[in-house]
């Protein structure tokens, strides 16, 4: 997953969550990032039209941002699913986003033939947990 897919999921779970447009800050805090480097490559996710900013309103994705976003969160819960079901990993959230940088989309599909994905995925993604819904602290793996 590249840094523009880590953008778009961003943007898509700060939607998610507020219903509303998603604002600079809220984009830079989600990715731990300065202001700065979210309005770069919101720019960027703008001349590639998938998403669509209005100053001091925010940012909202165009349908061909959010299938992108989509497909960036369902990498991700295959991720986190394999971390957790398949190896055991308690820290696999932590794991999780430290591997979405360098897990290409070939690895993902490779990973998904190992677990038991949800159908529901990527809608089973908690936009407030940042993990599937499935995967909770309390909860067992089913």
């Amino acid at each position: 997953m590249n840094t523009k897919d880590r953008y778009l999921r961003a943007i898509y779970l700060i939607q998610v969550t507020t219903n509303e447009p998603a604002g600079t800050g809220a984009i830079a805090e989600r990715l731990d990032i300065s202001p700065a480097s979210a309005n770069e490559m919101i720019g960027k996710l703008e001349s590639d039209s998938l998403a669509e900013h209005e100053k001091y309103e925010g940012v909202t994705l165009t349908e061909a941002g959010i299938e992108q976003a989509r497909e960036s969160v369902e990498t991700y819960c295959i991720i986190e699913r394999f971390l957790h079901s398949v190896l055991g990993i308690e820290a696999y959230r932590e794991e999780a986003s430290q591997l979405e940088g360098v897990i290409d989309a070939t690895v993902a599909e490779r990973l998904d033939t190992i677990i038991d994905r949800r159908p529901e995925c990527p809608d089973c993604f908690d936009a407030e947990t940042d993990q599937c819904a499935f995967l909770g602290d309390s909860e067992t793996d089913d």
